[in-house]
């Protein structure tokens, strides 16, 4: 039975808040990506999530709440913690912190670790949704797992619409790419995953060098897996110039099929990448080829999902 396709009307985000506390699971936008989300204290509806994404059960999951007090009662909450949340919450992201013992979450939330992914987004609609049901909700991207995001309604009903429940058509994501993830189990601070909030930026917050994952570290959060948003298509990158039949994905001022940004703007690439993406793989084409996008600011988390996307599978 295909999902139902819910609007952002108040009445449906109560409908959808009563199928996730009845352990279903709903699709909804938030500022980022569409997530995928179930009820985080049941373990079945979180166990539904790994079967309708083909999800590894060592990839933790990120837990969205709508308020302060709720993401509280889930980690060991710090200093730390308290101002990067007045800078950037609600907002694209993500504190890894540790869990306290009666979090209630399910296990197969933290994929067996002892620490908690948390934020709060900033999409009125998800905010909305997560009010109504009053309670966290774990919610990775709404897609197949290692596949490349979706940031619009169609792209969750194309990949999921006959494994879950509902989906709540909020539009287009604004930002497009998924949260920054920030560790703050130990010191210094670490970067486990790259997003729209920067390096630079969280350190002038903290007033403190931001540590960076590194590659053998092993699965601390989710979007580590070294293959991880791609299309069906081979992807090439760093292309200075295109093969025949290639689908050609450009940035800055390139003749190409699709460009994330002729004026070379990164927030509007960003916003732009899995849309395109998803165009470009429907095309048919066996690969993608991409332009060089610079590697600074936000350039940084663009290409992270890129390298990841073309990495072997």
């Amino acid at each position: 039975m295909p999902a139902l396709r819910l609007s952002a009307s108040t009445q449906d985000l109560i409908h959808a808040a009563r199928l996730l506390a009845d352990g279903g699971l709903v699709a909804f936008p938030t500022e980022t990506v569409y997530g995928l989300g179930a009820d985080a204290r049941q373990d079945r509806a979180v166990a539904r999530i790994f079967e309708a994404k083909g999800r590894p059960a060592f990839n933790p999951l990120i837990v969205h709440c709508a308020e302060l007090d709720q993401v509280k009662a889930l980690v060991h909450w710090s200093e730390a913690a308290q101002a990067l949340a007045d800078a950037f919450w609600p907002g694209p992201l993500t504190l890894v912190l540790p869990l306290r013992a009666d979090a209630g979450v399910s296990r197969l939330v933290t994929a067996g670790l002892d620490s908690l992914a948390v934020r709060m987004p900033a999409a009125p609609v998800a905010h909305s949704l997560l009010s109504a049901f009053g309670g966290p909700v774990a919610a990775p991207s709404a897609n197949r797992s290692g596949q490349i995001s979706p940031t619009r309604a169609a792209h969750v009903m194309a990949d999921l619409g006959d494994r879950i429940e509902a989906v709540v058509d909020g539009g287009p994501c604004a930002v497009g790419l998924e949260s920054t993830i920030l560790g703050l189990t130990g010191t210094p601070p670490t970067l486990l995953r790259p997003g729209g909030i920067t390096e630079d930026a969280l350190g002038a917050v903290l007033h403190t060098h931001i540590a960076r994952r590194r590659e053998t570290d092993g699965i601390t959060a989710p979007g580590q897996t070294r293959s991880h948003y791609a299309p069906r298509a081979k992807v090439r990158l760093n292309a200075v110039e295109f093969e025949p039949g290639e689908a050609r994905l450009g940035f800055g001022p390139v003749a190409c099929d699709l460009n994330l940004s002729p004026s070379e703007d990164l927030t509007e690439a960003a916003a732009n990448l899995f849309e395109y993406l998803h165009r470009l793989d429907a095309t048919g084409a066996g690969t993608i080829a991409i332009t060089p996008v610079p590697h600074i600011g936000l350039g940084v988390a663009i290409n992270d999902r890129l390298s990841r996307a073309a990495a072997e599978r």
